[in-house]
């Protein structure tokens, strides 16, 4: 392993600095954090220096280290374990923002709070923009403080989403109206902010006609197509709903995307299909977003990211399960406000859901249109644009004429 590299406090010369701090702990936080890094510097980035950041682990110190590691390990137990994940985010709502976050910060991991302050200040941040609670915590215990700004990719806001920022961004009408209320004292109309939902700039580019996304990923063009999905960490039924699908030799293509689980990839390659069933496993891939826009159905649990990018693409989704409150909250949003999803958190009748579109497809489509009259409510520029106007309120000198300001809440 290379040495860790020595960083030191940076004078401040020049450009004002923006740091997007990127943390283990599931994709719903990495990849917005990702395309907002890559939307602000393609629009600003010959004003301001950009810094993308792998917080926890760039320096080689053992303790960020350990911290990143105990968030993945609650994310995978949370998934492994529903009580477990329902207890933790209870447990968050019942002590509140100040004692859940410190209690987390200061007793979770030994030493780990001071060294992740510490590198926080030897990145010289005039703008920290975090989608993870804790590179928001360091920042904001700095002397002097950088503006710091969050956006909560969930649907609600939980109480780590909640400590203090100069911004909070959501991009829910419903968690935008929830934080207002349960945290009347915190927000209010200059700190938190209603916004698109922050997907990845890609996502445009692709092509609507599944035929041709279908040809690309060398998979059946005309066959009914289910994404299967249980996050980065690869933890449901996924494994089952294949073995049901494959028992009963179903005429379509199923693609379980195993992420990082390389066991369950490695077991997938052992199941065989007996003719009918086009059986394509999946293991972490870069090409995620058009085997979702490729799709005519998702199933899988209601982590934000996944959720919002089929919503996007006009796919319907099936929920398997809810892993903790946060996923809960997400579920209900998509199944009661959009209409683009249904909850069914038993295996075997999930099968028996994709019977039934296979042999009446309308039944899928209210959903399929409910989930395409999202489309609208997507995009980074104008998150963008707010964390440029943040910044240019302390550095006025990196305004320019023609400069578009934000609009909306």
């Amino acid at each position: 392993m290379d040495e860790p590299k020595e960083l030191q406090p940076k004078q401040r010369k020049g450009k004002p600095r923006v740091i997007f701090p990127f943390t283990e702990a599931g994709l719903g936080h990495i990849m917005p954090l990702m395309a907002l890094a890559d939307k602000f510097e393609e629009l600003y980035g010959d004003r301001v220096e950009v810094v993308r950041s792998n917080f926890f682990s760039e320096t080689g110190d053992e303790g960020l280290k350990a911290f990143e590691e105990m968030l993945c390990n609650t994310v995978v137990r949370a998934n492994k374990s529903a009580l477990f994940g329902f207890f933790m985010t209870f447990s968050m709502d019942f002590w509140g923002v100040q004692i859940s976050t410190g209690a987390t910060m200061r007793h979770c991991k030994a030493g780990a709070r001071k060294r992740g302050i510490a590198h926080m200040e030897e990145l010289a941040p005039d703008l920290v923009v975090s989608t993870h609670w804790a590179t928001n915590y360091y920042a904001e215990h700095l002397d002097p403080k950088p503006l710091t700004a969050m956006y909560c990719p969930d649907a609600e806001m939980n109480p780590l989403f909640c400590y203090d920022c100069d911004l909070a961004m959501v991009s829910t009408d419903t968690g935008f109206e929830a934080a207002r209320k349960k945290y009347s004292h915190r927000f209010n109309e200059n700190n938190l902010r209603r916004v698109p939902y922050i997907i990845r700039n890609e996502a445009f580019n692709l092509p609507r006609d599944k035929r041709e996304l279908r040809r690309r990923l060398g998979i059946p063009e005309d066959k009914f197509t289910v994404l299967l999905a249980e996050g980065g960490y690869g933890i449901g039924k996924m494994e089952e709903i294949c073995e049901i699908v494959l028992e009963r030799d179903l005429p379509v293509t199923i693609i379980p995307v195993c992420g990082k689980n390389t066991e369950l990839y490695e077991k997938s390659l052992t199941l065989k299909s007996a003719g009918k069933t086009t059986f394509v496993p999946v293991s972490f891939t870069e090409r995620m977003l058009e085997y979702e826009a490729a799709s005519d159905l998702f199933c899988g649990k209601s982590g934000a990211n996944i959720i919002a990018e089929t919503c996007f693409f006009g796919v319907p989704q099936i929920i398997t399960h809810y892993a903790t409150n946060i996923e809960q909250h997400i579920g209900e949003y998509y199944i009661e406000t959009v209409g683009s999803a249904l909850k069914i958190f038993d295996a075997e009748k999930t099968v028996n859901q994709i019977e039934e579109y296979l042999s009446d497809p309308a039944k899928l489509e209210p959903y399929r249109m409910a989930a395409e009259s999202q489309r609208g409510n997507y995009g980074t520029e104008e998150s963008v644009k707010l964390l440029f106007e943040l910044l240019a309120e302390r550095f006025p000198s990196i305004r320019r004429e023609g400069d578009e300001p934000p609009s909306g809440k």
